[in-house]
């Protein structure tokens, strides 16, 4: 297989094999112009400012609003499982998670082989968006990995919900690779909308009216972020304190809730 960046769809196999030889259990291409046109980055620019956990404050950008890199034209979209025996993959221990580093490694080994064996230009972004990073979860469905649910989750017909995410920028212009018609949703009977301990999805707190589009947070509105980030903020308080290699100091570990997603059924 000829591997150039005229050859889109040849590139785009030979992405895949590559990102599932590094590690990769899921992989997917998002056009950015595609993406740009997506229900999160669309309705980003029109919400308040969101000074929660995860955001990042720059100069010049409000917190929850993209920086998009210029030259860029598609993204690489990397998805690794995360069972529910491996809860580990997911805490928090001074500053990261095993399941981030693994994906750093997949997202590092890919960029290194683009660049020296196609001479594409990479971007190996951070989840912050204010600093270039991108709405994951849109990403994905664009690339064909699945679907978001009622749960405000991404969920995939092979995982579920259960997977992680990063995504590296490529200056190659590739077409999308979704979008997936898999929706477990309507036929499910939403488990996950009542297990939330701070009740995130128990009302509609927005309306296409207000945003000028149908495609809203929780598939219909029905999903406060006010609400889960508080949760976060408790999580973060009920830190343990666990000793790091190589670290006279103790680290901390947080666990994140991850009710409405392991409540999922699919």
């Amino acid at each position: 297989m000829i591997m150039t960046k005229k050859n889109s769809q040849g590139l785009i196999q030979v992405i895949n094999e590559k990102a599932v030889e590094l590690g990769a259990d899921l992989v997917g291409i998002a056009n950015i112009a595609d993406l740009k046109l997506s229900p999160s980055h669309a309705i980003s620019e029109k919400m308040t400012e969101f000074n929660g956990v995860g955001t990042s404050k720059e100069d010049g950008n409000n917190r929850g609003v993209v920086t998009w890199l210029d030259g860029f034209k598609s993204a690489v979209v990397i998805a690794v499982a995360h069972p529910v025996v491996k809860p580990e993959m997911d805490w928090w221990v001074s500053g990261n998670t095993s399941g981030n580093h693994q994906l750093i490694r997949i997202v590092s080994g890919l960029a290194t082989w683009l660049e020296s064996e196609a001479g594409i230009k990479c971007s190996q972004i951070p989840y912050h968006i204010e600093r270039g990073g991108i709405y994951l979860k849109d990403a994905a469905v664009l690339a064909g990995l699945g679907c978001i649910g009622r749960n405000n989750m991404l969920i995939t017909a092979q995982y579920g919900p259960r997977l992680r995410l990063r995504a590296l920028l490529i200056d190659s212009e590739l077409p999308s690779t979704g979008a997936s018609e898999f929706d477990p949703c309507d036929s499910c009977s939403a488990p996950c909308l009542g297990a939330c301990p701070q009740n995130a999805f128990e009302e509609q707190v927005y309306f296409p009216a207000a945003y000028g589009q149908t495609e809203l947070p929780g598939r219909g509105g029905i999903y406060n972020r006010l609400a889960c980030n508080r949760e976060m903020v408790i999580n973060e308080a009920d830190f343990e304190e666990v000793q790091i290699k190589n670290q006279e100091i103790a680290g901390k570990r947080v666990k994140y809730c991850r009710e409405c997603e392991l409540s999922c059924t699919a």
